[in-house]
């Protein structure tokens, strides 16, 4: 009788990768956290509504915009907006690139600002790491976010980049965990992804 022990079949990676994300509660952090983004955006979506069928025409309201506020005034409200918490949806911006000439010209400057300012961002969060008093006041304000992103790091970074999830917050904590540089540049690439598809939405619609 053959009383060899079997060899101990190792997971795939992928599954470990999912076991760990399930125990630490990614999941459910990401399920939340869309629960939460979902009433403003309805709110917004509620104001937009109401503003267009009964005060002014939105497509009205942007391409007034569009004549007369120079562009490079409104990248850098945008610019602005993305690297302090994304205070601005950028989901107006983008609209407000569909009124103008070169669109998709407009939409990748648009991406390439909100990406900078996550970058941006990242060295704030560095730089606070560099300073004591400040490092620990924010530490307490942002205890949650930082605890993930020691976590669950880049994936935290690829949620921030892609879902409506605050970017920068994100690239705070990232910065302040000092998370390698390189990796959050390349996770935070996805930030083109969710312009382009944003763009094809409410390019379409408008």
């Amino acid at each position: 009788m053959n009383n060899t022990p079997k060899k101990h079949q190792k997971k795939p990676r992928w599954k470990l990768l999912h076991q760990y994300y399930s125990y630490t509660g990614f999941y459910n952090f990401i399920g939340r956290s869309l629960i939460k983004a979902t009433p403003p955006v309805i709110v917004f979506i509620a104001i937009l509504l109401s503003i267009h069928f009964f005060v002014m025409d939105v497509n009205s309201i942007l391409l007034y915009v569009t004549e007369n506020f120079h562009p490079v005034g409104v990248f850098g409200v945008f610019f602005a907006s993305e690297s302090i918490l994304g205070l601005i949806p950028p989901e107006i911006f983008i609209a407000w690139s569909g009124k103008n000439e070169l669109p998709w010209f407009f939409l990748s400057i648009l991406a390439t600002l909100s990406y900078l300012g996550g970058v941006l961002s990242y060295f704030f969060g560095r730089g606070i790491a560099n300073i004591p008093k400040v490092f620990v006041y924010l530490e307490v304000k942002m205890a949650k976010h930082i605890k993930n992103m020691r976590k669950w790091g880049g994936l935290l970074i690829i949620a921030g980049a892609l879902l409506p999830l605050p970017f920068a917050i994100s690239s705070i904590a990232a910065g302040i965990i000092k998370f390698p540089f390189g990796s959050f540049l390349l996770f935070g690439l996805l930030r083109f992804l969710r312009f382009l598809i944003y763009g094809l939405l409410i390019f379409g619609v408008l």
